[in-house]
């Protein structure tokens, strides 16, 4: 079983940035990829950035890259999400993902392992 708590979310003005954080526990963080996702009210959970098991793959959605930043710190068991130039329409909760297995994925699905969300909320 993997463990995973988020942190880092908050109320920002539009154009500001937050980092959130995803903590793991409970495998060995290394043969983890890992996956931010995010749900606004009324809408689908939708992926936001992946980072593959050794952090050599990075992918983003088109609405967020050149924007967010994924990264992650095998040391302190624990992947980043960088939120700058944060627009209204980024406010939702911000989930992260765990999966054991190889290459990228972008779909909810493939992710067995979930925290249980930060909010982020951007006001204009």
């Amino acid at each position: 079983q993997v463990q995973l708590v988020e942190s880092g979310g908050g109320l920002v003005q539009a154009g500001g940035s937050l980092r959130l954080s995803c903590a793991a526990s409970g495998r060995t963080f290394i043969s983890l990829r890992v996956g931010w996702f995010r749900q606004a009210p009324g809408k689908e959970r939708e992926f936001v950035a992946g980072i593959s098991r050794g952090g050599s793959s990075i992918y983003y959605s088109d609405s967020v890259a050149g924007r967010f930043t994924i990264s992650r710190e095998n040391a302190k068991n624990t992947v980043y999400l960088q939120m700058n130039g944060l627009k209204p329409e980024d406010t939702a909760v911000y989930f992260c993902a765990a999966d054991g297995r190889m290459g990228r994925s972008v779909t909810t699905p493939d992710f067995p392992y979930w925290g249980q969300g930060t909010q982020v909320t951007v006001s204009s």
